[in-house]
């Protein structure tokens, strides 16, 4: 998979994505919109597979910005959810997030019931440090981990 800009119609088209329950609080109404930090996901023959975005977009109320933090935030085509896509996915959402700015630190926010997209993030480094409402607000580190060792994704 491979994140890319999104495409003029891309970003103004409505998606009108409808998640089974209890992912329905992910449906997405309206627009992306590349100036708010949305990006498209593909899979190897060029199928959109899902988006993801950066900065004001992918907080959530409770969460401020922080120097030398990147926000990010994604959203699986609804079909997609549950067939082992997940790591491999969110995997290039984190590239594409990390090419701004390689030295900072990442952060996302997930509802504390969502098992599926936590272990998803602690796959790739990512830990629990905060509660923002409902959610979990969870940080990874980098470049480097903790040991010294340089991060490399799951």
């Amino acid at each position: 998979m491979r994140a890319r800009e999104l495409t003029v119609e891309e970003a103004e088209r409505p998606l009108g994505w409808r998640y089974p329950e209890p992912y329905a609080n992910y449906d997405v109404e309206g627009a992306l919109g590349r100036d708010l930090g949305f990006f498209a996901v593909d899979d190897d023959d060029g199928g959109l597979v899902g988006y993801g975005c950066t900065g004001a977009e992918a907080r959530v109320p409770g969460v401020e910005e922080e120097p030398g933090t990147v926000d990010v935030g994604y959203g699986m085509r609804p079909d997609l959810i549950g067939r082992g896509l997940g790591r491999e996915f969110v995997g290039a959402v984190l590239a594409r997030a990390a090419e701004a700015d390689p030295s900072a630190r990442l952060r996302m926010s997930i509802l504390r019931w969502n098992d599926r997209s936590r272990r998803v993030a602690e796959a790739h480094g990512f830990g629990v440090v905060g509660r923002a409402g409902e959610f979990d607000v969870l940080v990874r580190e980098a470049p480097r981990r903790a040991d010294g060792a340089e991060y490399r994704p799951a």
